[in-house]
């Protein structure tokens, strides 16, 4: 028996197989062939063994490495219907704990919101209270000269100090403002980060 017969022999053997495993078996037997070279075809075919014999272990050797992949994709399956069934049953537990933690940060919110607004609301009053209390106290330097000066000054501390809370409450809320804009921008960009 020489090259071509083998061949002819090997590849009628393996036409059962898969295109691609066909392919890649002939390759081997071809570059078996030249590696040997002609002068050594004879020893290279008794190495080989029958064309039979050499398919018939082909083939077996496909079929194993075939059902050797399925048990691995059953493993990934596997894993994925015990996650889901974790999944399932982390929902009773897992849902209410994050709607309860959006309800704390949403309570969180809506106190310093009151805070900024409170503290807002009361420096305007103190500032609309001194005006009236400057108005009076020039009645009552004409009335009581000793009364009217007092009464003007309270009412110009009272001013200076509304005016002096006015502008810290609106730095205040900017501070406010920019740090819960950090802060949400650090729990975006860290659970952009988690999902990669």
């Amino acid at each position: 028996m020489n090259r071509e017969k083998y061949m002819r022999c090997l590849q009628r053997r393996l036409k059962k197989l898969p295109k691609e495993d066909y392919e890649r078996a002939i390759d081997y037997f071809t570059e078996y062939f030249e590696e040997a070279g002609p002068e050594r075809e004879a020893q290279a075919i008794e190495d080989l063994g029958s064309p039979e014999l050499a398919a018939d272990q082909i083939i077996r050797d496909f079929a194993v490495e075939n059902a050797e992949e399925p048990a691995k994709n059953m493993k990934r399956g596997f894993s994925a219907v015990w996650i889901g069934i974790l999944a399932i049953f982390a929902a009773p537990i897992a849902l209410p704990l994050a709607a309860a933690f959006g309800v704390v940060i949403l309570a969180m919110l809506i106190v310093i919101a009151a805070l900024i607004l409170s503290v807002f609301l009361v420096a305007i009053s103190v500032t609309i209270a001194a005006i009236p209390c400057v108005i009076v106290s020039f009645w009552l330097v004409f009335t009581s000269f000793a009364d009217g000066i007092a009464t003007l000054g309270c009412g110009l501390v009272l001013l200076g100090a509304g005016i002096l809370a006015t502008m810290v409450s609106i730095y205040f809320t900017k501070w406010c403002l920019y740090g819960m804009t950090r802060l949400f921008g650090m729990i975006v960009k860290g659970g952009r980060h988690y999902e990669k």
